[in-house]
């Protein structure tokens, strides 16, 4: 099979397994939402985002981080030289949490298989965890984001090779503007990640420090920050 021929087959298999889980009934946020946030972007990215979970504007178009947050996060990649076309954007729930309430455990095992069938149809050179939940999830690790930011871990998610690459999730600059240095800090180091895959140490345990949210909250989403 040819390169050309097999990431046609995997542009394929991933529009079909998306047609499947827009009707999913997994778990209980199905009945609550508009409509599932499969993921957007490019099929054949080399760098994969994962958030979350859909916020308030999200469930309403379909489309992960259109909310502040989002707008956030294309500025960020404006500024590295790459725009959200160029990219893949999931989150760790397809779904909308009720209030934007964070992931309860059932719903993350109900909900995990799409995600990691996503990165195997993908097959990003680099996934940037934004936050707590997808971090851990990916990882498989219990290291918070405040220990692990910046901290690229080479990684191995079901037959994908790949830089594990943590990060504040952009939300937590809309709650703590200081954070905005950080996330920009962290985005610097993207484009050296993408250009190789480098042999990088485990991360370094470090002391915690208090833990921001990293939630979009209602009022931001809605255009009131």
């Amino acid at each position: 099979m040819t390169a050309m021929s097999d990431a046609a087959e995997r542009r394929a298999e991933l529009e079909r397994r998306a047609a499947e889980w827009r009707g999913c009934q997994k778990c209980a946020l199905a009945a609550g939402r508009t409509q599932v946030v499969v993921g957007a972007g490019n099929p054949d990215a080399g760098l994969m985002f994962v958030g979350e979970a859909p916020g308030f504007h999200e469930d309403r178009q379909g489309i992960p981080f259109v909310g502040q947050a989002g707008k956030l996060l294309e500025s960020l990649l404006g500024e590295i030289g790459l725009s959200r076309d160029r990219v893949y954007i999931a989150n760790v729930l397809k779904c909308r949490p009720p209030g934007n309430r964070d992931p309860q455990p059932d719903e993350i095992d109900a909900c995990e298989e799409h995600l990691f069938a996503q990165v195997e149809l993908i097959q990003p050179r680099v996934i940037c965890t934004l936050g707590n939940f997808a971090t851990k999830l990916l990882s498989g690790q219990p290291y918070g984001i405040t220990r692990v930011h910046g901290k690229p871990q080479p990684h191995r998610i079901g037959s994908v090779e790949l830089v594990l690459y943590p990060i504040f999730h952009p939300a937590a600059a809309l709650y703590t503007p200081s954070m905005l240095d950080t996330l920009r800090a962290d985005f610097a180091q993207l484009p050296e990640l993408l250009a190789e895959r480098p042999a990088v140490p485990e991360p370094v345990p470090v002391m915690d420090v208090p833990a921001v949210p990293e939630r979009e909250p209602e009022y931001a989403q809605l255009g009131l920050f």
